[in-house]
């Protein structure tokens, strides 16, 4: 059985992303649940990241400096590996496209699409965006006319550069976009199909004024345009151990991937170009392509002019890594637009996490102990029907199928949704009262395990989620997660062992404290 293979936008390297911007954490970390979930359901999983590294936005940021384009971007890739560790990120691949082996996959493929017939030298005239790295409409045909995206001035280009032919892909791309599976979501894809149905136009993959780039293979002065040479990135991350042959090696080693997770501003290239190339070299095409949305901060764009820029490294360092990681898969539906608001996050994560999940756990486990020395009561079995045990099914039933999906959001809620019931279960039993009358005690035990063993499988389901806050759950019910056991047979209901030792309990996550 092949791996599977997961992987999102290499992050694009310029003088304004000196490091990951909340929206590339937020990738990333969707990103990583689902790695985390399918290494959990047994699977093997490649998971990659990285860096895009070339291009004229690099080279002059370097020169700006002072400093070789290689000195910087060894500086700012640091930065990137260093940062997804710090959130905890579990890639199992990390990108540079400046790699000796990298550039050995980008000349191997080139050598398969130049065997195709599909290059040609042509002329490049139009406007371009030296921070998307992308020719734009100038309606206006002004030199003061600026990128949407960027709010930066286009450029006009005129260049002999060498062209990929597009446009002989028309019919094949077509029916790979109409594929049911292919583009998600719905809207992403509507956007595509109605951009193929104008008619592809072949575009260029060279530059000739750029010389931080890989060079093409016999035309001087030629260097690879950033985005042939950039989504190669997906492929040459599989056999970045190889020294030669290094294609092949990628190609049998796990191509192609599962799933594209990307921004919705590079769709385009991901659904459109990035198909078409693969197909004139021989190679099998992504199996999907997912456009997720941008993120607003208090219903607007963010932006340096605003003043509203939210660094991730400050949301990291004030409230830690489940917090952010809770908000941004729960709150936002992947592949929408999604706002971070501070007074919302701070409620949501005091709600869910703190009072919903944290105090369940903390008061059922402080009176276990109280009742029963220091430990899980019997499971005493004297209900005819639990409604615990079938909430506990149900949820995690539709999480798995929610998962499978893509709907993060989704599968979030069953846990929170199991939670809150469990929460309702304990408040209409009352074990603190029946517990008074001698003979409601094999009554007590029955309610106080069916909390704590419904505890123990939301704290599994959020393994995939919030690992850190699930690794606490877990050693507050006595370390019983077990890694050589799959994880999902621990999901079935009863597993927790009777007369099992609980730590004393400490709060799983602090109250956070909302700032105007």
């Amino acid at each position: 059985m092949s791996p599977f293979f997961l992987a999102f936008s290499i992050a694009l390297l310029n003088a304004f992303n000196d490091k990951p911007h909340l929206g590339s954490v937020y990738t990333t970390i969707i990103c990583d649940s689902i790695a985390r979930y399918k290494r959990l359901a047994g699977e093997e999983v490649i998971f990659i990241t990285g860096v895009d590294e070339h291009g004229l936005k690099i080279q002059r940021t370097a020169n700006e400096k002072g400093i070789a384009p290689k000195s910087h971007c060894d500086e700012i890739s640091e930065v990137f590996n260093n940062n997804w560790k710090d959130w905890n990120i579990s890639f199992d691949k990390f990108i540079r496209t400046s790699s000796k082996n990298h550039e050995f996959v980008v000349n191997e493929f080139y050598e398969r699409v130049k065997a195709s017939d599909d290059i040609y030298m042509g002329v490049q005239k139009g406007w371009y965006c030296v921070g998307c790295e992308e020719f734009k409409d100038n309606p206006e045909n002004s030199s003061t006319y600026k990128c949407p995206i960027h709010q930066k001035n286009l450029e006009w280009k005129n260049e002999e550069n060498l062209f990929f032919r597009l446009s002989k892909y028309q019919k094949e791309i077509e029916k790979i976009i109409n594929e049911p599976s292919f583009i998600e979501p719905i809207e992403r894809k509507n956007e595509i199909i109605n951009f193929v149905s104008r008619g592809l136009k072949d575009f260029s993959i060279s530059r000739t004024n750029v010389s931080w780039g890989i060079p093409v293979p016999g035309y001087d002065n030629h260097t690879f345009y950033v985005w042939f040479d950039a989504l190669l990135g997906y492929v040459s991350a599989i056999s970045s151990d190889a020294t030669e042959h290094s294609l092949e090696k990628s190609i049998y080693g796990g191509w192609p991937a599962d799933v594209h997770f990307i921004g919705k501003d590079i769709l385009r290239f991901h659904a459109v170009y990035w198909p078409a190339m693969l197909i004139s070299a021989n190679m099998k095409v992504p199996k999907k392509v997912f456009g997720h949305g941008f993120l607003t901060r208090e219903g607007q764009k963010m932006g340096k002019s605003l003043g509203n820029v939210l660094d991730p490294d400050l949301l990291l360092t004030k409230y830690g890594n489940d917090p952010v990681r809770w908000y941004l898969i729960k709150d936002i539906s992947l592949g929408n637009d999604g706002d971070f608001q501070d007074k919302r996050f701070v409620d949501i994560i005091n709600n869910d996490l703190a009072n919903t999940i944290g105090n369940l756990l903390n008061r059922t486990s402080s009176m276990s102990r109280k009742w029963f020395d220091n430990k899980v009561p019997n499971n005493e079995k004297i209900l005819s029907e639990n409604k615990l045990e079938n909430f506990a099914k149900i949820a995690v039933e539709n999480y798995i199928n929610n998962f499978d999906n893509y709907k993060l959001d989704l599968a979030a809620n069953e846990v929170l949704s199991l939670a809150i019931n469990t929460n309702l279960y304990l408040n209409d039993n009352q074990p603190w009262l029946l517990i008074k009358e001698k003979d409601n005690l094999p009554l007590v035990k029955q309610i106080i395990y069916d909390v704590l063993e419904s505890t123990r499988i939301i704290g599994l389901l959020l393994l995939p989620l919030l690992p850190e806050l699930s690794t606490k759950i877990n050693e507050q019910l006595g370390s019983i997660y077990r890694e050589e056991i799959p994880w999902k047979k621990q999901l079935i209901w009863g597993l927790l062992v009777s007369n099992s030792s609980l730590p004393k309990p400490t709060p799983i996550i602090n109250k956070l404290e909302y700032e105007h």
